[in-house]
C-alpha cells in the first residue's frame, strides 16, 4: 500500500514487494526483503525484514535503493500432513483456537491474521513430530479478542471428548490477549486426569523470529508430563531457552509484546521447561490419573465487571442493577476500596441478591476490606472479599460461581474457597514482580 512518495522512490528504482534490497540513508545502509504497508501508515518510509526476521521502517529522505535479487511477495502454506500413530509414543491432542500462534502476516496490510490449521503448525515445528503422536483439531480459527465466554464451555466440551477418547495431553493454542481467561476458565470447568496445557506465540508462525516454535514444543513436553492442573505455558525470557509453567488461575499477560509477557502473579511457576528438560519448582498440583475426568462448565454470562476510578459515578453500579446483571466484580483500589459514595448502591445489589466481589487493581497482594473504614463499610454491605485472586480471575469465577448457584451465601462461600489453586491461604511478598 505505498503511495505518493515512497510509491514513487521505488517506481523509479523498479522495486517491488519481495525483492531483496539495500538501501542507504545518511544515517544507515539496511539490506532487507522489502515488505508491504498498511493502509494507514504515514507516507515517505518503506519497511523491510531483515535477516533477524525482524521489521524496520526506514526513511526514504535523501536515500538511494538498489535491488539484489528480485523476489515473490512472502507467504507461506504447507500441504496437508498425514499423522501416523506409532505404539511407543504418548498420545497427545492439540486443539487449535486461532490467535497469533496459528496466524500468518498479510503483507498487503501488515495486519495479522488468523491463517494456520493444527497440522501447519506442526508441519512448521517438525522437531513435534518425534515427541508424541497428535489427534488435531482446529475448533476456531479466532483471534482472541473475540473470545467469549461460549467459547470457553464449547472447548472444555471437545477437551472432555479428546479426553475421553483416550488423550495422554491436550495443548491447546490461543490467543495471547485473553488467554488467561480462558486458562482460568478451564481450571473451574474440568478436573483432568491428563495435563491441559494452553499456549500462543507473539509473533506469528510465519516469521524468522516467532516464538511459536519454541511454546508449541514446551508445551507439548509438559503435556507428556504428570502436571496435571490447567497450566499456560509460554517464554521465560526474551531469549529462545525456557519456557515457564505457569498455573491456569495465577497468572496473567503483562507486557504488549515481548516474548516473556505472562508471569505468575502471587504464586511461583509450577515449572520451567525446555524440550526434554522439566524442572519443577512447586509440587503442589494434581498427578496424572489422580482425579477423574469431571465437567461442569454451567456458567452464567450476565456479569458487571467495573473499574473504580476517581470520579466514578454511582450509575456504573445503577446500570449493572437496573439492567437485572446477575454479579458485579469491582476492581477497587489498594486492599479493595472504593469512594464512600458508592456504597448505597453497592448494598443495593446486595439487597436485591446480586453479589458484588471485591478485587484490586494492585494485581498484587491481598483484599483486605477490615483495615479502613471504607472497607469496613463494604463488609457490612455484603461486598466479597476476591482474597489474592487477580481481577480477571475474580470475574471468571463469579461467572462460574453463577453458574452453579444463585444463593447469595452459596455465592460467597464457592468464591472464598480454593477451588483450582487460585487462592493462597498466605501470599508471600518474594512473590512480587520484579
Amino acid at each position: 500500500m505505498y503511495k505518493e512518495i515512497s510509491k514513487e522512490f521505488l517506481d523509479k528504482s523498479n522495486v517491488s514487494i519481495g525483492d531483496i534490497i539495500t538501501i542507504t540513508n545518511p544515517d544507515m545502509t539496511y539490506d532487507g526483503i522489502l515488505l508491504d504497508r498498511s493502509e494507514d501508515s504515514p507516507d515517505g518510509f518503506i519497511v523491510l525484514k531483515l535477516d533477524s526476521g525482524y521489521n524496520i521502517g526506514v526513511c526514504i529522505e535523501d536515500a538511494t535503493i538498489k535491488v539484489i535479487k528480485k523476489g515473490i511477495k512472502p507467504k507461506i502454506s504447507y500441504d496437508k500432513l498425514e499423522l501416523s500413530k506409532k505404539d511407543d509414543k504418548i498420545d497427545i491432542s492439540i486443539i487449535s483456537t486461532g490467535g497469533t500462534i496459528s496466524s500468518i502476516i498479510d503483507y498487503k496490510t501488515g495486519a495479522v491474521h488468523p491463517a494456520f490449521s493444527t497440522s501447519d503448525l506442526l508441519k512448521a515445528n517438525p522437531e513435534l513430530l518425534d515427541m508424541a503422536n497428535y489427534e488435531v483439531k482446529a475448533l476456531y480459527n479466532i483471534l482472541s479478542e473475540n473470545m467469549e465466554p461460549k467459547h470457553w464451555v464449547d472447548l472444555s466440551k471437545v477437551i472432555a471428548d479428546e479426553i475421553s477418547l483416550g488423550s495422554d495431553g491436550i495443548v491447546i493454542a490461543h490467543g495471547t490477549d485473553t488467554m488467561h481467561y480462558t486458562s482460568a476458565a478451564l481450571s473451574f470447568m474440568i478436573k483432568s486426569p491428563v495435563p491441559i496445557v494452553i499456549t500462543g506465540a507473539q509473533k506469528s508462525s510465519d516469521r524468522p523470529s516467532t516464538d511459536a516454535n519454541l511454546n508449541l514444543i514446551s508445551s507439548v513436553q509438559v503435556a507428556k508430563s504428570d502436571i496435571c492442573d490447567v497450566t499456560l505455558c509460554m517464554h521465560e525470557s526474551l531469549n529462545d531457552d525456557f519456557c515457564l509453567v505457569h498455573r491456569g488461575t495465577k497468572v496473567r499477560k503483562m507486557h504488549t509484546s515481548r516474548r516473556d509477557t505472562f508471569r505468575s502473579i502471587n504464586s511461583n511457576p509450577i515449572a520451567k521447561v525446555r524440550k526434554n528438560d522439566l524442572i519443577i519448582n512447586d509440587y503442589n498440583y494434581s498427578k496424572r490419573n489422580e482425579n477423574e475426568l469431571e465437567l461442569n462448565n454451567k456458567i452464567e454470562t450476565k456479569v458487571g465487571y467495573v473499574k473504580t476510578f476517581p470520579g466514578i459515578s454511582s450509575d456504573f453500579i445503577d446500570y449493572h442493577i437496573d439492567n437485572m446483571y446477575k454479579g458485579i466484580l469491582i476492581e477497587g483500589t489498594g486492599l479493595g476500596h472504593v469512594p464512600d459514595y458508592l456504597v448505597d448502591s453497592l448494598k443495593r445489589a446486595y439487597d436485591e441478591n446480586i453479589p458484588v466481589v471485591m478485587s484490586s487493581q494492585c494485581l498484587y497482594g491481598r483484599v483486605n476490606m477490615n483495615v479502613y473504614s471504607t472497607g469496613r463499610k463494604l463488609l457490612e454491605s455484603g461486598v466479597i472479599s476476591s482474597d489474592d485472586m487477580i481481577p480477571e480471575v475474580a470475574y471468571v469465577k463469579l461467572c462460574w460461581v453463577l453458574g452453579q448457584t444463585n444463593q447469595l451465601d452459596e455465592v460467597r462461600k464457592l468464591m472464598r474457597t480454593n477451588l483450582a489453586g487460585e487462592i493462597n491461604k498466605t501470599t508471600s511478598v518474594n512473590n512480587f514482580l520484579n
